[in-house]
């Protein structure tokens, strides 16, 4: 088998196999690195196996390597040692090293699939140039060459249940498919998954929805059972029906806002709509930046927008109700799906950043259409209020509410009603400054101005009175600070600062 190690990897590798040598241990290129180099994909972790207590040699090749170590499992033996990669800050290079017991083969023998069952002696890849001795006693090599996904035994997602979602995930990653006896194994343990540590579902999640038009992959999982127990209130949302105005049940909904997500941010296709309809939406390289922007380890506003996209309905099921007219309405479930989508990324542990960036999407994703009034644009108040209640999620569900548009029509999007939900995204896109100039209209005055002034005691009526003025300022109604105590007194003798 002709293999050809990154020329970055390689300098790397001959460092790990000097230090080990040094030591008389025998050692092993495994996994994910060995089977991307394979298939020439480049990749910044390296799976080595070692003849030796991996926990008692990480510690010190860190050291020698200059990275941190880490250790990950110490019932099973396995560290990891990260460290920066030469001529590049970005990236950083992710050594896996696990406890070999047994020998190769029989290690081989406890992995996953067969295109990760695959071993070359670290010793080879130092010494030889362009042929090396692969070690593959599951014809995992065969697997790669013909694209398939194969598990190495019946026990394996017994062994770890985290496999039923990685064994799709690698498929959609690289393009293979998963042979029939293995989708049936992964169904039948497919209800294993509820008892996997939610970081690690986590993980594997986020690096599907970073893959363009992810929805098809949201699909294939629940064709694999692994929605029902994953997240059994997005299951919940099957065959639920909408008005006619939606081209599909909630579920198959959801999943299409996601592809649509990224359509909208210039990251996939959607067949349903002309070029015409993505040259109406408002982009920039700011906007870029923007969504490319990090929020959590491994996370970045986009990706957050295709979760956001697949929970945002997720409180439909049980706000359904059919009104004196005979129309399919679900009153207040953005508000009520809030909650839920909260519980739902708790559970997969997502960090709280992450979880209130999607649930303010969720709970506000009706508002850039609800805030038009018979065509006209919002006015500078409504707009105010709108960055002030989305905060940190206000541009995100701008955008998150032009692909909820396209998922809610489908083949019969109305070029006429996009241009006008393009223009107002646009318009109050270019309104930000009103937020801005709340935030400077809070020197104008302070709680105590107000606490002198009226004689009142500290408390939730002088908040509530200082947002108002926030508000008036935004909105150009006051200029000064006499006119905004004379503002403050109006709403008190109205009793309208609520």
């Amino acid at each position: 088998m002709e293999l050809s190690p990154d020329n970055i990897a390689l300098p790397l590798l001959t460092r790990v196999e000097k230090f080990l040598a040094s030591y008389n241990i025998r050692a092993y290129i495994v996994g994910g690195f060995l089977r991307d180099t394979l298939l020439c994909r480049q990749t910044d972790d390296i799976d080595i196996a070692l003849e030796a207590d991996a926990l008692t040699v990480a510690p010190d090749l860190a050291v020698h390597l200059g990275g941190k170590f880490v250790p990950l499992d110490k019932l099973n033996g396995v560290g990891r040692i990260i460290l920066p990669q030469p001529n590049c800050a970005e990236r950083q290079w992710q050594l896996d090293l696990s406890t070999i017991e047994g020998g190769i083969v029989k290690d081989l023998g406890r992995r996953d699939f067969t295109i990760d069952s695959m071993a070359i002696n670290i010793d080879d890849i130092i010494k030889n140039t362009e042929v090396y001795p692969v070690i593959d006693p599951f014809n995992g090599v065969n697997d790669l060459q013909h694209k398939k996904i194969r598990a190495t035994g019946e026990s394996v997602f017994e062994d770890d249940a985290l496999r039923l979602l990685r064994g799709a995930r690698l498929a959609a990653e690289l393009g293979f498919k998963i042979i029939p006896g293995t989708e049936a194994l992964i169904r039948q343990n497919s209800n294993l998954i509820a008892t996997v540590a939610g970081e690690r579902l986590r993980e594997e999640l986020l690096r599907l929805l970073a893959l363009s038009n992810s929805g098809r992959f949201i699909l294939y999982l629940d064709k694999l059972g692994l929605i029902q127990s994953l997240m059994p209130e997005l299951h919940l949302t099957k065959g639920v029906e909408q008005p006619k105005e939606h081209q599909w049940d909630v579920f198959n909904h959801s999943v299409k806002t996601m592809d649509a997500v990224d359509f909208i941010l210039g990251q996939g296709d959607w067949r349903y709509a002309k070029k015409e309809a993505l040259e109406c939406i408002p982009w920039s390289t700011e906007l870029d930046d923007y969504f490319a922007e990090k929020v959590s380890g491994g996370s970045d506003r986009r990706l957050l927008l295709k979760m956001a996209a697949l929970l945002h309905d997720i409180a439909k099921p049980q706000t359904k109700m059919i009104n004196e007219r005979g129309r399919i309405r679900f009153y207040h479930h953005p508000k009520q799906g809030a909650p839920i989508a909260a519980d739902i990324l708790e559970r997969l542990r997502f960090s709280t950043r992450e979880t209130k960036l999607v649930t303010a999407v969720v709970r506000h994703h009706l508002r850039p259409v609800q805030i038009n009034r018979d065509g006209e644009p919002p006015t500078r108040r409504a707009i105010y209020r709108y960055y002030r209640d989305t905060g940190d999620a206000a541009v995100d569900t701008l955008f998150f509410s032009l692909a909820d548009h396209l998922a809610a029509r489908g083949k019969d999007l109305d070029m006429d009603n996009w241009r006008w939900h393009t223009a107002t995204v646009e318009y109050i896109l270019a309104q930000r400054c009103a937020r801005e100039d709340a935030t400077a209209g809070a020197a104008i005055i302070n709680g105590y101005d107000i606490i002198n002034s009226f004689g009142l005691k500290p408390g939730p009526e002088v908040g509530r009175l200082l947002e108002a003025v926030k508000e008036a300022h935004a909105c150009g109604e006051i200029t000064t600070r006499d006119e905004a105590l004379a503002y403050a007194q109006s709403l008190l003798s109205s009793g309208e600062e609520d």
